[in-house]
């Protein structure tokens, strides 16, 4: 029962940090690209959402977290630990989210540009942005959907 709660929670966080991920950072890259439009915007979130989604349910990150966090000897709750499984959630969905998102604003402008826009400076400099914004929401956010839906479940901690 134990079991099939926690895959529970752990399907819930998946899908609400996909969903949150997505969200901030495709608004983030779209502000910051200076040609926001809500429709940019709108596709931006949809693919990253699938995506972040998808990733979500292939990796498990709450194992992959808990077991580095095992290797390195951390304890659950703590500062460092924290940092550290923000780090490795970070380092799962940022790139592959924003080298998407990217992609597709790349294409737009590559069709509207005049001249051609080099793809490599653009990704490099959202991903920077975009890394350390996944970063701050991830530790931010992560704890407390996670006390939210461990609560939910009736699990305490």
């Amino acid at each position: 029962m134990q079991e099939e709660m926690m895959r529970r929670v752990g399907r819930n966080m998946s899908i609400a940090m996909g969903f949150l991920m997505s969200f901030c950072l495709s608004l983030i890259g779209t502000l910051t690209s200076g040609h926001f439009t809500f429709p940019g915007f709108f596709i931006s979130f949809l693919v990253s959402c699938v995506v972040s989604i998808l990733i979500g349910f292939v990796v498990p990150v709450g194992k992959v977290n808990a077991a580095l966090c095992r290797k390195w000897r951390l304890k659950p709750g703590e500062l460092k630990t924290r940092c550290i499984e923000s780090m490795i959630s970070n380092v799962i969905y940022t790139p592959l989210m924003t080298l998407i998102m990217v992609g597709l604003a790349y294409q737009q402008v590559r069709r509207n540009a005049p001249e051609p826009v080099p793809f490599l400076p653009m990704f490099l400099r959202s991903l920077l942005i975009c890394f350390v914004a996944g970063y701050v929401i991830i530790f931010l956010c992560m704890p407390v959907l996670l006390g939210f839906f461990m609560k939910r479940e009736g699990i305490s901690k």
